[in-house]
């Protein structure tokens, strides 16, 4: 479904990324994981048309997209949940879901699954965005943008700032979308979480992919356990 060949990205005169490439296939959950700076919101922000300072090639069901629109990207089945969740916090909760569909026919229906997924919007659909919890906040996002029915679902460190327990009902969410068929692109810190998760992952640092392969087998990594899992 996706294929990053040979990316190099720039902020200014500065690269950040250098020579990235990995894919993932439809159905699969892959992860993208790395510290803080090491180029893994770059890399997505430039998959979803944010970032156009950049060469190589992104290819997205078989066309390339590198340098396109973001609304045009959007538009073609890529949705980005980014890491500051980005809601509208003076907007109700059903009118912040509203505003990610794109021109959907069955709105009930997909709201529907999304109030089934996190049946806390349900319950405060007609409240302000804003005075929901940092995790509700987050399922608020995710359901954003589960209302385009993406082909792609891009997850920007969907952990930071939430409490283990909501970051357990957040995976367990992302787990089941996994089940359904949804492809998935995972950013992430919590780096156990992310591999007990997904199907592969590519490890990322200094803006370079220095490991990939299946999460079980990163788990198992040298490298991986002591700089990642406190081994």
């Amino acid at each position: 479904m996706l294929a990053v060949t040979d990316l190099n990205v720039f902020h200014g005169n500065l690269q950040v990324v250098w020579d990235l490439s990995f894919h993932i296939k439809k159905g699969e959950l892959v992860t993208l994981i790395g510290p803080n700076g090491a180029g893994k919101t770059t890399t997505v922000e430039t998959i979803i048309g944010l970032n156009r300072k950049a060469s190589g090639s992104i290819v997205f069901e078989g066309e390339n997209i590198l340098g396109q629109h973001p609304y045009d990207l959007f538009k073609k089945g890529l949705a980005l949940v980014p890491e500051k969740r980005e809601i509208f916090p003076k907007m109700p909760v059903a009118e912040n879901l509203l505003l990610g569909r794109i021109g959907q026919d069955d709105t009930e229906k997909t709201l529907a699954h999304i109030f089934q997924l996190f049946p806390i919007l349900k319950e405060r659909k007609q409240q302000m965005a804003g005075t929901l919890s940092g995790g509700e906040q987050q399922m608020l996002a995710i359901g954003r943008a589960l209302m385009s029915k993406p082909k792609l679902l891009i997850l920007d460190e969907p952990s930071t700032g939430l409490s283990p327990i909501l970051v357990g009902q957040v995976f367990r969410s992302l787990e089941q979308l996994g089940r359904e068929g949804m492809t998935i692109l995972l950013l992430e810190q919590n780096v156990r979480h992310a591999l007990d998760m997904c199907q592969r992952g590519y490890v990322l640092e200094n803006g370079r992919i220095i490991k990939e392969g299946k999460a079980k087998e990163l788990k198992r990594d040298s490298h991986i356990q002591k700089a990642y899992l406190g081994f």
